[in-house]
Order: structure tokens, then C-alpha cells, then sequence
């Protein structure tokens, strides 16, 4: 990875600085995107310390706001030209419909919109790299989700898990059908869930799902652990080449059926294009 430029969301904790700490230790230069300055020169610091490599670019935005998303975008292409990795790994769950700047419902922009129009506006300068990956976190709480094109904003009814649950669908299919419409450039997509990760994930939720979550967390793998994937199929030369696919442990798994449906990738990639102005 040495030279290879990383770019990486929500990398100030959790899974995203476990990526980046690790990334960093095979050399890699890593843009490290998170929202809070304090934290995040504070996270490059202890990386720096563990690994010896100071090629690290400290990137501050709300993926919540599409005009954050378009700055961070701007800043990351002036700084890097050539992107070889984007780990599409911020993502949220909150335990109450909260809408964002845009007006959308939050658990949706950040944990979709955000990956759909940051991947998309960096998509030429990780086409500007000999070969180049992007990594998406997805997760198995897909299989609580379905994609309501009538109510993808959860206006009529909210359900935190049910939110998160279509927020992760909908990585999934958006994985499949980038590959879809970049196959034959040099850029893979391919997507990963983590397991259940002991983090500070879902730390807000209340009532019976909050202490299911909290209850369980303790049996949950370490962000190290949770990791793992997303480092695989950042670096690993195993999965060169290798595209339009969902993994768990490092090993193919099968998502949903209805993800794999192509009128419905297509539908949901014609209105995520609506709802981030790139169309």
C-alpha cells in the first residue's frame, strides 16, 4: 500500500481508525475524514505514534449536508488527484426521525446519500489510479430493511432499525449497481458486513431495541476484529479485480433477494441521483 492514497469516512473511531491504523502501517497515505478537528488530529497523533508514517490528511465534514459533502469532495481532488482507495464506512442509527440540513431523513442521507454522492464525485480520481477500490460498509441489518420509494424518508412512519435496516440495503445495491456502470474502468466496488462490532454504534438507542443492543454488545468483536473486511478488501491482492460483491469474514455472502433485483438498483441510483442534485 506504500504511496497508495486511502481515503476514509468516520475515521476517527471505531472500525474507520482501526482501517486507517492499519492502512497506515503498510504505508499508505490516508485521507481521514471525520467530524470533529479535536478528535481527529488527536486519533492522527496516536496513529502517527503506533505507526511512524505522518502521511496522514486530516479532512473535517458532516457527511449529513451535501454542500459538506461537495467541500470535502473539492478538497480531497485538489489534495489527491489519484485516489486508489474510498472506504465508505461513516454511518449512524438514531433512536428518533431527526432530519438533516437538506431536509432528509438523517439515518438515510448519511449512511446512503453520503457514500452515493461523495463516491460518485470522487469517481474520476480514483479512475486516475492504476487500479482502484471502493469499500463500502454494509450490514447484515439489510434483512430489516425494504426500500419504500413511497416513504424512503420515513415521513408517514419511523423506525430507527427499520431506517438503518434500508440505509443498509440500499449500500448493497448501490455496490451492485456501481460495478454495474463502471465495469471495465479500473475501478472495483464491493461492499462488507463487519459483524456485530462492540463500538460506540447505537450508544443513544432507548427503549426494548436499546437494550437488546446493549445487552449484547459485550459479546460483540473488537473494532480490530470488525475491521478485518474492510482491510481485506481495501489491500489484499486476493480480491484484485474482484467486483459487485458482498462479503462477511472475508468470504462471499448473498444479500437479499430483492437486492439483486436490476429495475430496483436502477430505481433507487435514478432517485439517489434526484436527491443529491447529480442528475
Amino acid at each position: 500500500m506504500k504511496n497508495k492514497v486511502c481515503i476514509i469516512t468516520g475515521a476517527s473511531s471505531g472500525m474507520g481508525l482501526a482501517t486507517a491504523s492499519a492502512l497506515a502501517g503498510m504505508g499508505a497515505t490516508i485521507g481521514f475524514v471525520c467530524r470533529n478537528r479535536v478528535k481527529g488530529e488527536s486519533a492522527i497523533l496516536a496513529i502517527e505514534g503506533k505507526t511512524g508514517n505522518k502521511n496522514i490528511e486530516l479532512f473535517i465534514a458532516d457527511l449529513s449536508s451535501q454542500a459538506d459533502i461537495r467541500r470535502l469532495a473539492t478538497e480531497i481532488k485538489a489534495k489527491f488527484p489519484v485516489v486508489d482507495v474510498l472506504v465508505n464506512n461513516a454511518g449512524a442509527i438514531n433512536p428518533s426521525r431527526i432530519v438533516t440540513v437538506d431536509g432528509y431523513e438523517t439515518t438515510f442521507a448519511v449512511n446512503h446519500l453520503a457514500y452515493f454522492l461523495l463516491t460518485n464525485l470522487l469517481l474520476d480520481n480514483l479512475k486516475a489510479a492504476p487500479k482502484a477500490r471502493v469499500v463500502s460498509v454494509a450490514s447484515e441489518a439489510e434483512r430489516m430493511g425494504k426500500l419504500n420509494f413511497d416513504d424512503l424518508q420515513s415521513v408517514k412512519s419511523y423506525s430507527s432499525w427499520r431506517s438503518y435496516g434500508q440505509s443498509k440495503l440500499a449500500n448493497i445495491m448501490f455496490t451492485y449497481e456501481l460495478a454495474k456502470r463502471i465495469n471495465g474502468t479500473n475501478v472495483t466496488a464491493n461492499c462488507l458486513h463487519p459483524g456485530g462490532v462492540k463500538t460506540g454504534f447505537a450508544g443513544d438507542m432507548k427503549g426494548a431495541s436499546g437494550f437488546m443492543w446493549k445487552t449484547l454488545t459485550p459479546l460483540h468483536r473488537s473494532a480490530e476484529k470488525g475491521a478485518e473486511t474492510i482491510i481485506w478488501l481495501a489491500s489484499s491482492p486476493e480480491v484484485e479485480g474482484v467486483t459487485g460483491k458482498y462479503f462477511k469474514d472475508k468470504k462471499e455472502i448473498k444479500s437479499m433477494a430483492v437486492s439483486y433485483n436490476p429495475d430496483v438498483q436502477k430505481k433507487l441510483w435514478d432517485v439517489s441521483e434526484e436527491l443529491t442534485k447529480m442528475k
